[in-house]
């Protein structure tokens, strides 16, 4: 009775551990090493952002759930709730930690601890963010990859200009949880907007509530097109966006590939998937027993122009051809 008792123990301490963690035959150490991901959104949100992290760690080697276990946690854009997240994930035996979604996740983790390697994607400059002190030598333990779509405004909008020529006033959507993304996009889209003579209005958004009152707010006054910032919360309501747009037909540029996929009307911005690649691969650079100091933050170079050709129609644009043979992808 006592050896059947003893084993009943075992039995469930081994279960426990595994919804957590692989152990091994003695719940000693994880069979297989394994890493944090933390992001602001929700796992809904990041399925093809994810598909590219993963693509990432499979040329480095590894694949989740056979020789690599990957512990995710979600903010479901919540952002007081980020600190205790990446505390968790801390206190975890991760070889490393993804930082996706913000600056606001990266300094979270960068708060919870000094010496697990933190991989970050990040639009901002992260030397002037300040976590890195510079791209080619990081030090500390962050690195990652650095995307552009924040200096890219100047030539959203003069491709927007190019597909609806009679346009003067544009609605800007920004998000308020992430000052620093809000800041940098509001100054290069006035910057932008006032040499090319446009006049914009801004709406700030943390929630859907915010975006269907922004978009109500048309029917008295009517932009001739919408902006929509490059926010981990705004991407995370990519859907919703989009389809806003299409019911009040208003023509709309967005930053990211995911729009254009789910109707939106036209994305010019860094191809983020591959961007996860570029992480994926440095997750595993790591886990082979490179130091975050050592590898140089990564200057994401790929850009995109991805046009929906059927949102188009429906608007009533005819698609020049010079943005036809421009683009990267027309989504007929």
């Amino acid at each position: 009775m006592h050896f059947a008792k003893l084993k009943r123990r075992e039995f469930i301490s081994l279960v426990g551990g595994a919804a957590a963690w692989p152990l091994s035959a003695h719940g000693q150490q994880p069979v297989m090493p394994a890493i944090g991901f933390l992001d602001s959104r929700s796992h809904e949100a990041m399925t093809d952002r994810l598909r590219g992290f993963r693509q990432g760690l499979k040329s480095a080697g590894y694949a989740e759930g056979e020789n690599v276990a990957v512990a995710y946690r979600w903010a479901e854009d919540q952002a007081d709730r980020l600190p205790a997240l990446a505390a968790e994930l801390a206190h975890q035996p991760v070889a490393a930690i993804v930082a996706s979604g913000g600056p606001q996740v990266i300094f979270a983790l960068k708060d919870a601890t000094t010496t697990i390697p933190i991989i970050f994607l990040t639009a901002e400059d992260p030397v002037r963010l300040g976590v890195v002190a510079s791209l080619s030598r990081p030090g500390g333990n962050l690195t990652g990859v650095n995307f552009f779509n924040r200096e890219l405004a100047g030539k959203q909008l003069a491709l927007l200009r190019e597909l609806v020529p009679a346009v003067g006033r544009v609605a800007v959507f920004v998000g308020l949880d992430n000052a620093a993304i809000t800041e940098s996009t509001l100054r290069d889209v006035g910057s932008a907007a006032q040499a090319m003579g446009l006049q914009i209005k801004v709406f700030n958004t943390t929630t859907s509530s915010d975006i269907d009152a922004a978009f109500a707010t048309f029917a008295g006054e009517r932009p001739d097109a919408v902006f929509i910032g490059q926010d981990p919360f705004l991407n995370s309501r990519r859907l919703q966006l989009s389809m806003l747009a299409m019911r009040h037909a208003i023509p709309a540029a967005y930053s990211g590939r995911e729009y254009a996929e789910v109707g939106g009307l036209m994305t010019y911005g860094s191809n983020i998937a591959d961007a996860y690649r570029e992480v994926g691969v440095y997750v595993g650079r790591i886990l082979k027993g490179a130091k975050a100091a050592d590898l140089p933050v990564v200057q994401s170079s790929k850009f995109e122009l991805i046009i929906n050709a059927q949102t188009a129609r429906i608007l009533g644009l005819t698609l020049p051809q010079t943005l036809r043979a421009t683009a990267n992808e027309v989504i007929e």
